[in-house]
This record gives structure tokens, C-alpha cells and sequence, in this order.
């Protein structure tokens, strides 16, 4: 079984206020539970208790692999300020095997 099968890539989206945002990114990235993370102002309109809301946020787009996603979501969760923060894990179907190699050794312990 190679590394690609043990390990696959797997992204994490995340949206958080613009003040904890590259807090949250930095932590993952320092303790190697996420190789990247790029960060986007967005707005984000949703319902919360019944109210319309739309705020200004950073997205946070992080780059991990399968072996971190758990740890990942729970430092996350630990640091984050919201009561429900969005924490959605998507596969990588493919990418640029050098790229992707890279993800894995920038997780690596």
C-alpha cells in the first residue's frame, strides 16, 4: 500500500471571525495538523436562533491528511469562539503528486 493509500489528502473548511481566523490557522500549521492553510475574507449570511445574520468571516481552506483530520477538528473546536463552528472534511480526488507529497511530509510527526 503506498503513502497516497495510508494517508490520502483531505481538506477542511472552516470559517471563523476575522480576529481568530489566522490564530486558528497558525496553531494547526505550528503543531503539523495541517501542512497549509489559506485564509479569504468572505461574508456569510445564515440563520442562527431563528435570526437572519451575515457577517464578515475568513475562510479557512486547511490542507491536512486522513491520519490528522480527528486531532485537526478537535484543536479546532478547543480554540475556536463560536457555539457551532462550521468544520466540513472533503476528499482530494487528485492533485499534483508533488504537492500532495508535500502535504503528507508537512504532517508528518
Amino acid at each position: 500500500m503506498s503513502l497516497e493509500e495510508a494517508d490520502p489528502v483531505r481538506v477542511i473548511l472552516t470559517t471563523a471571525g476575522r480576529d481568530k481566523g489566522p490564530e486558528i490557522a497558525r496553531h494547526l500549521v505550528e503543531k503539523r495538523l495541517a501542512a497549509c492553510v489559506n485564509t479569504s475574507d468572505v461574508t456569510s449570511c445564515y440563520r442562527w436562533k431563528g435570526e437572519f445574520c451575515c457577517d464578515q468571516e475568513v475562510l479557512l481552506v486547511i490542507k491536512t491528511t486522513l491520519s490528522h483530520v480527528r486531532d485537526a477538528l478537535e484543536e479546532i473546536r478547543a480554540i475556536h469562539p463560536y457555539e457551532l463552528p462550521e468544520m466540513i472534511v472533503l476528499p482530494v480526488e487528485g492533485g499534483y503528486p508533488p504537492y500532495l507529497a508535500w502535504v503528507r511530509e508537512e504532517t508528518a510527526p
